[in-house]
This record gives C-alpha cells, structure tokens and sequence, in this order.
C-alpha cells in the first residue's frame, strides 16, 4: 500500500513538473506575452467602453457630420460605413434614410450642434488613445495642444471612410473587387499606422509602430468582410425579435468585436518591438530606442501577476474599491 502510494505521489510530482515546464515555455512565447498586455489594459473592460462609445457617440457623429457634406461625400461615407458594418435589407433602407434626410438633420443639429457633436464623441477618442497609451505604457499627456487630437482624428476617420467608399464606387464589384480589396487592406493599415502614431502623441518611432498598424489594419479587414456573413442574419433576427433595438444590440455587438481588433492591435505592437530576438531586431532596425528621442521614459511594468480577472475589471475600479 505504501509502494503505491509513493508511486502515485511520484507520478503527481512529475506531472506537475511537466506542466510548470510548458507553462514556463508557453509564457516565454509572444503570444503569451501580448495575452498578458491585453490582461494588463483590462481588454474585457476595455473593449466594452469602447464598443459602448462608439455606438453612442462616433456612430451618430458620423451621420450628423455626413449631413453637412456635399452629396457625393455623404454617399461615399454611407458606402464604407454599411458595407464595413455588414449591414443589409430593411437595415440598410433606414441607414440610408439616415444619410438621404441631410437637410432635417442639418436643421436639427445646427452648426453650434455640430461642433458640439464633434466634441462629445471626443470621448469614443480618448477611450481609444488610453487605450493605446496603456499597452505601450506612456503616462498621459496633459498639454493644452493634446486636446485637439480627438476631434483631428474623428475628422481623419471621415476622410478615411469617404476616400475609400469613394474609391469602391469607382472600382465597383466586378472583376476590379480584387483590387479594392488590395487598397482597403492598405488603406486599413496606413490608417491605424497613423492613428497609433498620432495617439501616442508622436513619442514612438514610426517604424516600431508599422506592425501595430499592419495587425489592426488586417484583423479589422478581415472582420468587417465577415461582418457581411454573419452580421445581416443577426440584424434581421434581432429586428424581429426588438425592433429597432434589436438592429442596435447588433451594432453593439460589432463595435464589440470590432474593439478586440483594435485591443489586439494595440497590444501586439509593444510586445514584438520589445522582443529580444530576431523579430524585435527587424522591427527596431539600427536604433534599440523604441520613443523618439526626447521622449519621456515608459512606465514600469506591473510587478504582479496578472490573472484572468484582471481583463474584467478595471484599475479605476479597482483605485475606488
């Protein structure tokens, strides 16, 4: 009874020796490690804000400022906006409502509206910024000039959108589908490219930053062309079901998915420009200084470890508590 029970406890002894091995190697991969940044920014809480901002605030802004822009423009926006969000059927006829009733929206909002559209949604803007200053850890800039990087972003996004609807309804979706494609995906990453950039206050080399915008560029890509599988089932069933606040759970749920491409993105970038190896070498290329110079220094990595819990609650919170 004894011999077996030390056989037993042997074998127990040496599997969990075999599982903190692989769990030691596991951790050492990239892949963990952008796992453990996401955990760091809180990625579960974080992708709930943004998804929450972004339906409250940057979805209506882009219809009252598509409002105020000539028709050709306001239809190039409404192309990569429903498009991008997979929208079809009767959803797709009340968006388009949305954009073809211009004048009682203008009427509506106003100019003094309008600017004071462009501000609330500073808030969808500044989740988005904390987010990418938390990945990279940078300390938050507090500069009078810092301020009108919001509402400079918002107005980069909707040239973004009317350029590349603009560009569809010129390529339209015959044979040159194909190179459409080609330019939403460059586009998409020149986008993001510039706006880790343009958020982490110009502290961080270009270069460091091309992955971070490649990932973003791509994840967003390919979610919005699987947006067009999925998500006009979901609309259509949630419209059913609620009505009109059936079609708004289904843009929640994309502006959800939406924010963990971005999350993912903006954490990916840090952890590769950081590697020791050969990846980290390539991205860094001569210098080994991930900011500009002059730059203020990063903040220090959290000193506990971090667990699943962390994702869902935030540091905020957590300071309250």
């Amino acid at each position: 009874m004894d011999s077996h029970d030390s056989r037993t406890a042997e074998r127990i002894a040496k599997t969990r020796a075999r599982v903190e091995e692989v769990r030691d190697r596991s951790r050492r991969t990239l892949l963990w490690q952008v796992w453990e940044r996401m955990l760091e920014i809180e990625f579960v809480d974080r992708s709930v804000a943004l998804a929450g901002k972004a339906f409250v605030s940057f979805f209506p802004l882009v219809v009252v400022v598509a409002a105020f822009m000539p028709p050709g423009i306001r239809s190039s926006i409404f192309t990569t906006l429903t498009h991008r969000l997979g929208i079809s059927g009767s959803a797709l006829d009340t968006a388009r409502q949305a954009f073809a009733s211009a004048s009682d929206v203008r009427r509506a909002t106003g100019i003094l509206g309008l600017v004071f559209t462009f501000f609330f949604a500073g808030s969808f803007t500044t989740a988005i910024q904390r987010v990418y200053l938390r990945a990279w850890r940078r300390a938050p800039g507090g500069k009078v000039g810092e301020y009108s990087r919001g509402p400079t972003w918002l107005a980069a996004v909707l040239v973004y959108f009317a350029v590349l609807g603009g560009v569809r309804g010129l390529l339209g979706d015959g044979p040159s589908l194909a190179a459409f494609i080609a330019f939403s995906l460059a586009s998409s990453a020149a986008f993001w490219w510039f706006t880790a950039w343009f958020l982490l206050l110009g502290q961080v080399r270009w270069r460091v930053l091309i992955p971070s915008g490649l990932i973003t560029g791509v994840a967003l890509a390919g979610y919005a062309l699987a947006a067009n599988v999925w998500m006009p089932h979901v609309v259509t069933s949630n419209e059913n079901q609620f009505g009109f606040f059936g079609v708004a759970l289904a843009l929640v749920t994309w502006f959800s998915g939406a924010a963990i491409c971005v999350l993912v993105g903006a954490c990916a970038g840090p952890v590769l420009a950081e590697d020791t190896g050969r990846i980290g070498s390539l991205i860094r290329g001569a210098s080994k200084s991930l900011l500009v110079e002059g730059a203020p220094a990063s903040l220090e990595a959290p000193t506990r470890e971090l667990r699943l819990r962390d994702a869902f609650v935030s540091s905020d919170e957590e300071g309250d508590a």
